[in-house]
């Protein structure tokens, strides 16, 4: 078989996600998502059939096809880009109305990126070129700034901005939502030392291994609801981001995975690869090895120092 277009890989792929997701798929469908016209969508079913001449049978009742019994997906689905096809629907022009294919609930979002701020913030991420911005910081009066942004970073309830600061000469993360007035600097050189390659915590590779929690009564469960047959979970997260992860799952990263609570599903199981990261001080529970053996060795002193005279 020659080599299949690209355009009209996507339409075989679209076939193929209405029969495995939906199970039904109409000429109509890829018309509607396409713009092919009937000849074209029945020219791009047969082809599908050609590919996979078990997965689809045809009603001729209804006039549509149906997925067969023995139906294998012919392509790959990414859960991630399943669930917002599902949720929000289909769309590549900003135009385009979209509607979800299935009805669904999604938690509103509270904090969103004005398009006037992220639009400039992310043609400098692109261009690899410089901003100049009013940050409004929580510890500070608003002030103007000058970064290098490289990467956008969703901690899960707000988005970030990765960039170095030349004020602070630091790699830092900003929140979008607190920038005002961004201009890309077109002419200005960005030096070596700005860029991702030097930012030593985005750079570094955590690798975290989460377990159930000891203290949740259906530990069984929590393997089902993270797929972790084994009973580890392992993932890897740069350094950067490893504090916003813990967090935004309620991973308990306390020294013996001491948290209690109905949220603490997952515990860290070695608190120890977190040192040196930079905001894992935003993890659950999670206190450096030095914090955490003073704490240790003052509550030890304290339980001597109630301990009565008699049983010294």
């Amino acid at each position: 078989m020659p080599p299949i277009p690209r355009a009209q890989l996507e339409r075989l792929s679209y076939i193929d996600f209405r029969l495995y997701f939906l199970g039904q798929l109409r000429r109509s469908d890829l018309v509607a998502r396409f713009g092919t016209g009937p000849a074209g969508a029945t020219r791009d079913i047969a082809q599908y059939r050609e590919a996979a001449p078990g997965n689809l049978e045809f009603d001729g009742t209804r006039k549509l096809y149906l997925p067969s019994a023995s139906f294998k997906p012919l392509f790959e689905h990414a859960p991630q880009r399943v669930l917002s096809a599902l949720s929000q629907g289909f769309g590549q022009g900003a135009a385009e109305a979209l509607s979800p294919l299935l009805r669904c609930e999604i938690p509103s979002a509270l904090s969103v990126p004005r398009m006037s701020v992220l639009a400039p913030v992310t043609r400098a991420i692109h261009c690899g070129k410089a901003l100049r911005l009013v940050y409004h910081s929580l510890s500070g009066q608003p002030g103007e700034r000058e970064l290098v942004p490289f990467a956008l970073v969703d901690s899960g309830v707000r988005w970030h901005v990765r960039a170095f600061d030349r004020k602070s000469a630091e790699f830092r993360d900003f929140v979008l939502t607190r920038i005002e007035s961004p201009v890309v600097i077109e002419h200005g050189e960005v030096g070596r030392h700005e860029t991702a390659e030097h930012d030593v915590q985005w750079s570094r590779i955590v690798e975290l291994e989460l377990v159930p929690h000891p203290s949740h009564p259906r530990p069984d469960v929590i393997r089902l609801d993270y797929d972790m047959p084994d009973g580890v979970l392992r993932i890897k997260v740069r350094a950067a981001n490893a504090g916003y992860m813990l967090r935004r799952w309620n991973v308990d990263c306390s020294p013996g995975l001491r948290l209690r609570g109905p949220e603490y599903a997952l515990g860290l199981a070695d608190p120890l690869v977190l040192y040196g990261a930079a905001n894992a001080l935003l993890a659950p529970g999670y206190r450096p090895p030095v914090a955490a053996a003073s704490a240790d060795k003052l509550q030890g002193s304290r339980q001597r120092d109630d301990t009565p005279e008699s049983s010294r």
